[in-house]
């Protein structure tokens, strides 16, 4: 299972899922592979600068220098093709070496070297050719050459346009499979055995005033400083968490804050579940990983769309217009206008019956598509499905 740590979401998608299978007692054993520690000699940007790439992207996300990203990619996207005779020679040791029964990639741009390192090897050990899975991690592909590439594998989507994608681009339909939505880890469906009221009020909170939680991924954003002012300054009657992830100089500027309303602010945790509990709707980044959890969790979601919006984020923010489960504005300069909307109990009350309606189960669907593969190598107890035109399992869990 092969994740890389550019963002947080990709760790999070694989380790959701181990954690999913080993819940269901899979009889396999499961190695998560950081991409990075396979291809590291191979780096160049590293070796000249001494900089990863990564690195480089997380410091972006961090200080929210996100304009750009379209060519950005590109240039990533062209390095990598510089690089990709490299790349496949050292995931052909790779995998020669650990010999894997199934590949499932959980990372984007590197999905053709990882497929040519894996034949490579297979025919080199003189072994049946290896299956090789790849799961979006976003609700849709960015191509091209981001996600989906014209290869001998099986894809997973989460969305219908993501389906659509891979079979535009010559899949065949067997070897798409669309689940009900992006990974989540397990935590996020187990109940929260507390009383919101008891805990808002332990952390400084209105035990009856509406709650809105505000994040912005594992390193936060300096955003999060602008959007506490104006609801500051708009008087609405709300309170806010603020989740600041590994930013602790962006979560002590909030906490110094002299802000009208009770809040709370909490620097990297692994309670998402916990404080989503106890609040009602979600402001955020359109990440895929974030409003995932937050509709898990049953809350409406308030976004951002305009240049400053990554790449490959930008079609969430259509899915969320489209199955009307949340805002999105143009600027963060609108949010009070949009909090005020979220206070509207009628409002509130519309947008969370579409988002009960998602019941997104991917992390325990998946294992009941990696298995058949384990077991067949085919799908012999698939079901098509003609709406989305993508194969679908019919799940047996509870």
């Amino acid at each position: 299972m092969i994740y890389f740590d550019a963002g947080g979401g990709h760790r999070a998608s694989a380790t959701a899922l181990k954690s999913a299978a080993e819940q269901q007692n899979r009889p396999w054993q499961m190695r998560l592979v950081n991409l990075r520690d396979v291809l590291d000699p191979a780096d160049l940007i590293r070796w000249i600068s001494g900089v990863r790439v990564e690195d480089l992207y997380n410091l972006l996300l961090k200080s929210g220098i996100t304009i750009g990203t379209g060519p950005m990619l590109r240039m990533v996207q062209m390095l990598i093709r510089i690089l990709h005779l490299r790349l496949v020679r050292h995931l052909t040791r790779y995998w020669e070496e650990s010999e894997p029964d199934l590949v499932v990639s959980m990372v984007p741009n590197f999905n053709r070297a990882i497929f040519e390192g894996l034949r490579a090897a297979d025919v080199s050990q003189g072994r049946p050719e290896t299956p090789m899975v790849t799961i979006l991690t976003d609700l849709a592909d960015c191509p091209p050459h981001f996600w989906i590439e014209p290869q001998d594998q099986y894809i997973v989507c989460a969305t219908a346009t993501a389906v659509e994608q891979a079979i535009s681009m010559g899949h065949p339909r067997r070897r798409v499979f669309r689940t009900s939505g992006m990974i989540v880890r397990p935590e996020f469906y187990r109940p929260v055995e507390v009383i919101r009221a008891d805990e808002r009020r332990r952390l400084g909170l209105d035990p009856d005033l509406p709650t809105g939680i505000v994040m912005f991924g594992s390193f936060g954003s300096r955003r999060m400083i602008g959007i506490a002012r104006r609801i500051a300054a708009a008087r609405l009657k709300t309170q806010l968490i603020f989740v600041c992830g590994h930013n602790d100089a962006l979560r002590k500027r909030l906490e110094a804050l002299p802000l009208p309303f009770p809040s709370h602010c909490v620097g990297f945790t692994r309670e998402i579940p916990f404080y989503m509990h106890l609040a009602d709707y979600f402001i955020g980044k359109p990440g895929p990983g974030s409003i995932s959890e937050a509709l898990v969790m049953g809350l409406p979601v308030i976004v951002e769309r305009n240049v400053r919006t990554m790449v490959q984020e930008r079609f969430n923010t259509d899915w969320i217009v489209e199955n009307q489960i949340g805002l999105v504005l143009h600027s963060f300069r609108e949010i009070a206008s949009a909090v005020e909307k979220m206070l509207d109990q009628d409002e509130l009350l519309r947008l969370r019956s579409h988002v009960r309606a998602l019941e997104n189960r991917a992390a325990f669907e998946i294992p009941d598509i990696l298995q058949e593969l384990i077991s067949h190598g085919e799908f012999p107890s698939a079901a098509f499905s003609p709406d989305s035109g993508a194969t679908q399992l019919v799940p047996s869990f509870g």
